[in-house]
C-alpha cells in the first residue's frame, strides 16, 4: 500500500530556513572536527551544508558518494553555501559505494589527466566542474531546436544504419546485418534531403560515425551531428543566413549556464570569404584542395583581427573536394556553393546549397566514375521534383570545446569513440 504522504524534496538551490526539511543527495565530502561533522551534500542544483553535534558516530561510515536523504531544520549561516545549513538532521542511508572514488570530486579542480577523466567518466562527470560542460552542451542543442522550430523546420528521426556510404566508403563501420552488409550512418544526408521533399524544412540531432584513423585533438569517430536541410534557397548563402539565426540562438540559450567561460559575440551576418582568397591569404598553394588546420587557425585571427569576429564563413570550396550532390559555383564549376563556418580557428560547421535536379545528379556521378545503383533509391526522390535546397551540419562536442577553451575535444564528449576508446 502507497503511504498517504511524502515529505517533499528540497533542491540545494531552493534551501531556505525552514524545519523540516528533506535534502537528498550524495556525500560530497565530509569533515570531522573536535566538536563538529560538517557534511557537504551534492544534487543535481549544487552543494548543501549540514552540521553534525549529536550522534556523530553515525557519520563516520558515510564515505564520499554515498547516497543519503537528511531530514531536520535548516537554519541561516552566512558561512555555509547558499547561507543556510542543516542541523543535525536524521540521516538515511539510500546507497553505500564500494569503495573510496578513485579521484577527489570535492576538490574545486579535477587535476586529473586525460586518461583518467575519460577511463572514470562515470564518476568524474559527477563533479561540478565536468557538470557545466554538458550542461552548456544540452542548453545549446535547446537553441538550435527553438531556432529552427521558431523557423517552421519540422524535427525528424533518420536510419543510423544504412545499406551503403553517404559520402565515401573508405570511412564507413561495416556491420553484419541478418547476414548482409550494412554501416553506420556516417550522417543523415541523404534522409535529410528527401525530407525536403516532405516538410521543405527539416532538422536532426543525433549520432554519426567516421570510420577516420584520425588521432587528433579535434576527431571522433561518434559524435553528436546538428543536422538542418531546407528547401526553395536561391544559394547557398540562404543557408548560411538560417545558420547565423542558429548559432545566435545557440550562443543565447548558453549563457545562462556558461559561467566562466567566453562566450563569443555573434555578428548580425558572418564575413565570408572565398576559398581561394583564402589560399591566398595564408600562403596555400592554388591548388591546395582543402584547408589544415594550420589554415584555420590563422584565419581565424585574421577574422578577429580584421572583422572582430570569432566567426569566419570561406565558401566556394572546390568540385574535387565537396561530395557529387553539392551545386557547382554557377559562373565556375571548379567552385562550389558551398562553406565551412570557422569558429574561433576551427572548423565548426559544413554546408553547402545541393543539387536537385535529377539529370544533374547523374551527370555528377558519370563525372566522378560512379555506379547510380548504390545511389538509386536516393536519385528515384529527385524524380519526383525537389525544390533547390541546402542545408548544413554543426558538431556539437567541437562546438563545446571551442566554447569552453577545451585542448582536447574529449573533454566535451560524454563518453568519447576514437582509434583506441571503446569503453566505457
Amino acid at each position: 500500500m502507497l503511504p498517504t504522504t511524502r515529505r517533499q524534496r528540497t533542491l540545494t538551490r531552493d534551501l531556505r530556513p525552514a524545519d523540516p526539511v528533506t535534502l537528498e543527495g550524495f556525500v560530497h565530502r565530509r569533515r570531522r572536527l573536535s566538536a563538529v561533522t560538517f557534511l557537504i551534500i551534492r544534487d543535481r542544483a549544487g552543494l548543501a551544508q549540514a552540521v553534525i553535534t549529536k550522534d556523530r558516530e553515525q557519520t563516520d561510515e558515510l564515505g564520499e558518494e554515498t547516497v543519503v536523504r537528511l531530514t531536520g531544520p535548516a537554519v541561516a549561516n552566512p558561512q555555509a553555501p547558499g547561507g543556510v545549513e542543516l542541523v543535525d538532521p536524521v540521516i538515511e542511508v539510500l546507497g553505500r559505494p564500494a569503495g573510496p572514488p578513485p579521484v577527489e570530486l570535492w576538490r574545486p579542480e579535477l587535476n586529473v589527466g586525460l586518461p583518467t577523466l575519460l577511463d572514470h567518466a562515470a564518476l568524474t562527470w559527477r563533479h561540478p566542474s565536468r557538470q557545466r560542460i554538458w550542461r552548456l552542451a544540452a542548453a545549446a542543442v535547446h537553441g538550435f531546436r527553438s531556432a529552427l522550430d521558431d523557423q517552421g523546420f519540422t524535427e525528424i528521426a533518420t536510419p543510423k544504419l544504412v545499406a551503403g556510404a553517404t559520402e565515401s566508403g573508405a570511412n564507413t563501420f561495416a556491420v553484419d546485418y541478418f547476414g548482409r552488409p550494412g554501416f553506420l550512418a556516417q550522417s543523415p544526408q541523404f534522409y535529410k534531403q528527401i525530407m525536403v521533399g516532405v516538410f521543405e524544412r527539416v532538422y536532426e540531432v543525433g549520432p554519426v560515425f567516421r570510420a577516420e584513423p584520425h588521432d587528433t585533438v579535434r576527431h571522433l569517430a561518434q559524435y553528436t551531428s546538428l543536422d538542418a536541410e531546407l528547401g526553395f534557397v536561391r544559394d547557398h548563402h540562404d543557408v548560411i543566413m538560417v545558420l547565423r539565426d542558429v548559432i545566435a540562438r545557440m550562443v543565447q540559450s548558453v549563457t545562462p549556464v556558461a559561467d566562466g567561460f567566453e562566450l563569443p559575440a555573434v555578428p548580425d551576418r558572418f564575413p565570408v570569404l572565398h576559398f581561394a582568397d583564402a589560399l591566398r591569404l595564408v600562403g596555400a598553394p592554388e591548388d591546395e584542395p582543402d584547408l589544415a588546420p594550420e589554415h584555420e587557425r590563422r584565419l581565424g585571427e585574421w577574422a578577429r583581427a580584421e572583422h572582430g569576429s570569432d566567426f569566419l564563413v570561406v565558401e566556394g570550396y572546390p568540385a574535387v573536394k565537396r561530395p557529387f550532390y553539392t551545386h557547382p559555383q554557377p559562373d565556375d564549376p571548379r567552385w562550389t556553393n558551398s562553406f565551412d563556418l570557422i569558429f574561433r580557428g576551427t572548423e565548426l560547421v559544413t554546408g553547402g546549397q545541393r543539387l536537385h535536379r535529377a539529370e544533374d545528379y547523374r551527370a555528377a556521378l558519370a563525372a566522378r566514375g560512379e555506379d547510380e545503383e548504390p545511389y538509386r533509391e536516393y536519385l528515384a526522390t529527385f524524380g519526383y521534383g525537389m525544390p533547390p535546397h541546402g542545408g548544413f551540419a554543426i558538431g556539437l562536442e567541437r562546438f563545446v570545446a571551442r566554447l569552453t577553451g577545451a585542448a582536447n575535444i574529449r573533454e566535451s564528449t560524454l563518453f568519447p569513440r576514437d582509434l583506441h576508446r571503446l569503453t566505457p
